[in-house]
């Protein structure tokens, strides 16, 4: 997938499911629960041991999927990410050496910011699009809206997540400064843990509706 078939793919997604999940057998379920409820992107973070298996089992055996890989906090988590088939990935922070080994293996990773500085820094490596993270605890619309604006002109997009939700979801969404949002309720730790698949699939399905109403979601 190139990038800018990626980025398309971003932008009519809406929302990133972000995910951790702590066992394989709960992968394929989890997945299809996803594409029942009509949203077949997930990002497996590297909050729990069994990440880089569940990436490799989901491309392996839901090969449909858009999946990308979360928390990567070190070049040997962007590594194994990139070799267990996601095709993007997803920091919390902003780590130079992590985003200077992304650009050398040409895998596309979405850094998280905060500050104009951090931004300039994704600039100053060629990065367009950035993770905003966490989004609502460090002041939400407003503060998004006021770090962007000097950095609009140059086509910067931004992936908010953290405190995003059902409730102010299209809030974000209407930015056009905006790609796409991180969603971690769609499909919580403890409600893949406990097998509540219809829930996920009900979560997927109201926000592929309202998605597809902001934007016309075609992924």
């Amino acid at each position: 997938m190139d990038r800018k078939e990626l980025v398309a793919k971003m932008e009519s997604s809406g929302v990133v499911p972000v995910i951790a999940i702590e066992s394989t057998e709960l992968a394929l379920p989890m997945a299809d629960a996803l594409v029942k409820g009509g949203l077949p992107v997930a990002e497996i973070t590297f909050r729990t041991a069994a990440a880089a298996e569940v990436i490799a089992l989901l491309k392996k055996e839901r090969p449909g999927l858009f999946l990308g890989a979360g928390t990567i906090t070190s070049v040997d988590q962007l590594v194994r990410a990139q070799e267990c088939g996601a095709v993007f990935g997803v920091s919390p922070g902003f780590n130079a050496e992590v985003v200077k080994k992304s650009i050398e293996i040409d895998f596309p990773l979405f850094p998280g910011v905060l500050t104009p500085s951090e931004i300039e820094q994704g600039l100053s490596l060629g990065l367009k699009i950035m993770k905003y993270f966490p989004a609502e605890a460090s002041g939400g619309i407003l503060m998004l809206k006021a770090v962007s604006a000097p950095y609009n002109h140059l086509g910067v997009r931004f992936i908010p997540t953290g405190g995003v939700n059902i409730k102010n979801i299209e809030d974000y969404l209407n930015l056009p400064q905006v790609l796409v949002c991180g969603g971690t309720w769609i499909a919580k730790k403890d409600v893949i843990s406990e097998e509540r698949w219809d829930e996920i699939e009900k979560n997927a399905a109201e926000v592929v509706k309202l998605v597809s109403r902001i934007r016309g979601r075609v992924a």
